[in-house]
């Protein structure tokens, strides 16, 4: 499957588990985790990057990207668990 194929050129939303989502979402939270994760971050930048991340968890959710990966950075995995609860263990 191409990205395409999910979204065509001429499509910015799509509708996945009951959830619209725009195309770039995924793109937006990889370059927001990056601010988060960035020492050097200005704290502004990391607060808006925080922000953004949180308004992206549920489409990543519909989009089921947190059933097949983890997010390596363990701050900011460890954030987005006490946040939302993505991706704490359960039993």
């Amino acid at each position: 499957m191409r990205a395409e194929d999910i979204l065509p050129d001429d499509v910015d939303t799509g509708e996945f588990a009951s959830t619209v989502i725009r195309k770039g979402t995924v793109a937006a939270f990889l370059a927001n985790a990056a601010t988060f994760s960035d020492p050097g971050a200005a704290s502004a930048a990391r607060a808006i990057a925080e922000h953004h991340i949180l308004e992206a968890v549920p489409a990543l959710r519909a989009l089921g990207l947190f059933d097949v990966m983890e997010v390596r950075d363990p701050n900011l995995r460890h954030w987005i668990a006490d946040w939302t609860g993505v991706g704490r263990s359960e039993g």
